[in-house]
């Protein structure tokens, strides 16, 4: 669910990416300077606006993940969890798929400057990722 990069002045970036299981579609790609479980929170409430609420969240053990404070927002929301065995990423298949392009095609190619630019950017690349290029499912 999440990857990060290196800014042109070496400071990490931390993508939040968040993908429909269903549809395959990227929901959001977050971007800070770190990850930690209010900013998923945070990015969830904010796809709660848009879309019906999730019958569970699959992730992997990052401390953002495991933190009480999701647990306790998914118990709270009635959302399920499902968390990914450590070292078992063919389990969590389509947030893995869209990491590798989302590495391949956006990460390994920009150089971001800003924060603020990197999310630009992003933004970019998740709406040609599910307008223009949509994957075989949509």
């Amino acid at each position: 669910m999440a990857g990060s990069s290196c800014g042109l002045n070496g400071r990490t970036l931390k993508f939040l990416n968040v993908i429909d299981e269903f549809s395959r579609v990227c929901l959001a790609i977050r971007v800070g300077r770190c990850c930690q479980a209010m900013d998923v929170i945070d990015t969830i409430e904010e796809l709660l606006k848009l879309y019906p609420p999730p019958t569970h969240l699959r992730m992997d053990n990052g401390p953002e993940f495991i933190a009480h404070a999701l647990q306790e927002w998914c118990t709270g929301s009635g959302t399920g969890t499902a968390y990914i065995p450590p070292g078992s990423p063919w389990e969590n298949p389509f947030v893995e798929s869209f990491n590798g392009r989302f590495r391949d095609e956006f990460l390994n190619i920009e150089l971001f400057t800003t924060v603020q630019e990197a999310k630009l950017l992003a933004e970019q690349h998740r709406i040609e990722y599910n307008v223009y290029r949509p994957h075989s499912a949509l």
